[in-house]
This record gives C-alpha cells, sequence and structure tokens, in this order.
C-alpha cells in the first residue's frame, strides 16, 4: 500500500501531489475512505513513475555544483564560468567572469546574483518594448527569487518575473511577458485572455511546451 498524507476540505473531487518524494492527497470532506483507497489503486502506477522522477531529480540536486569552467544558460546560450582578477562578478558578453579561487557556493551565489542583474535590465527593457506594442503600462515590473511562477501579474498591474525567467531562450521570455502583459487586460485564463496572448505570439503553444522542458530541467539543479 503507497503510504499518503490525506487532507479533507470542501472540494467536490480528489486529487493527487507528489511533493518532496511524497504522496499528498486531498479529498472531499464525507469521501469514504474505501473510495479514497480505491482511487489510490488506480493511479499507482502513475504514482510510482513520479516519485521515481522525484526521487531522480532530488539527486541531482544534491549533486549539483558549480566551479570554473561549468556551462550557464542565458537567454538559451551557454557560457563558461571563468576567474578574473579583481572583485566583481558579471556577464561580458561570452563569460560569466568572477573572482578566482571561490568555492563552488561561492561560485553559485556570484552566478544569482549576476542573473539578477542580467534579468533586472533585460526583462524590464523587453518588457516595456512588448508593452508598447500591446498599448498597456504594467505599473511596475520587479524581479523576485519564485520558484514555482516564472511570472505573476497582481490587480493593480505589478508584473513580478523570476530571475531564473533569462536562462530560457528570448522566444519562450516574450511568451512569458507577453502573458503577463494580457493579463493586465484580463484577469483570467478565459478564451479572451488566450486570443489576446495569440495576437501577438502565434506559436505561443510551442513555447509553453519549451518553457516546461526548462522547468523539468531546472528541477535537477539546486538553484
Amino acid at each position: 500500500m503507497i503510504e499518503y498524507t490525506l487532507t479533507r476540505s470542501k472540494r467536490k473531487t480528489v486529487a493527487l501531489y507528489i511533493r518532496g518524494g511524497c504522496v499528498e492527497v486531498r479529498a472531499p470532506l464525507r469521501m469514504p475512505k474505501s473510495s479514497i483507497e480505491k482511487f489510490i489503486a488506480s493511479k499507482e502506477k502513475w504514482i510510482e513513475d513520479k516519485l521515481l522522477k522525484s526521487k531522480t531529480q532530488t539527486e541531482r540536486r544534491k549533486s549539483f555544483s558549480l566551479d570554473y569552467g561549468s556551462l550557464l544558460t542565458y537567454r538559451g546560450r551557454q557560457y563558461p564560468i571563468e576567474a578574473k582578477g579583481g572583485s566583481r562578478a558579471g556577464f561580458d558578453g561570452e563569460h560569466f567572469y568572477m573572482p578566482p579561487n571561490l568555492q563552488p557556493e561561492q561560485i553559485k551565489a556570484a552566478c544569482v546574483k549576476v542573473y539578477r542583474s542580467l534579468a533586472k535590465q533585460y526583462l524590464t527593457e523587453r518588457t516595456l518594448t512588448l508593452s508598447r506594442l500591446m498599448s498597456v503600462v504594467p505599473a511596475d515590473i520587479k524581479i523576485t527569487a519564485a520558484r514555482t511562477r516564472w511570472g505573476s501579474c497582481s490587480a493593480k498591474k505589478n508584473i513580478n518575473y523570476s530571475w531564473r525567467l533569462v536562462m530560457a531562450d528570448d522566444a519562450v521570455i516574450d511568451y512569458v511577458i507577453l502573458h503577463e502583459l494580457a493579463h493586465t487586460k484580463e484577469m483570467n485564463h478565459s478564451k479572451k485572455f488566450w486570443a489576446i496572448v495569440e495576437s501577438v505570439l502565434s506559436n505561443y503553444r510551442e513555447q509553453k511546451i519549451k518553457l516546461k522542458e526548462l522547468q523539468q530541467k531546472l528541477g535537477g539543479e539546486d538553484w
């Protein structure tokens, strides 16, 4: 029998989630335990596959490490980490450079700092460019450390992006930006919302797939 944690609430259906190598079940308040376990049994193969994938990603994250010579992805292209005299870290268009003799954790911290700076510059500029194309004006643009959301848009038209988004290629980045800008017109995912996205980016479905592939890749990296 598969071990799981059960949470009951005023929902109408039962759902399964795999988080941190554990199985979570969410079920209606009055659903019999026997019905819940029957549902779990019917999903046994799916659960086993997801648990194996979760375990593999966890092991990859634990072994994830950066050093001089490691390759980093920026806007869909890979660039090496290079030691450079001085005390500053940055990106020169060909390398992610940083002071020599840093330990792996120091290198990762320096890389995150550079990524955040690159994200702030590129995502802000690109958002303003695309906002003019869509005839909308975001109230504010911020860069966050979000792990589960590439971007978000509040009711006040404040747009947030995870700094990790700049690892995606330009077309995928544009999709996320256009997605959030479309939310300044439609705060939902209705047909009207997707029509707005498609009017500017006809192949947005392709970019959604690429974004998911990047998410899976990053699932095995400890950023």
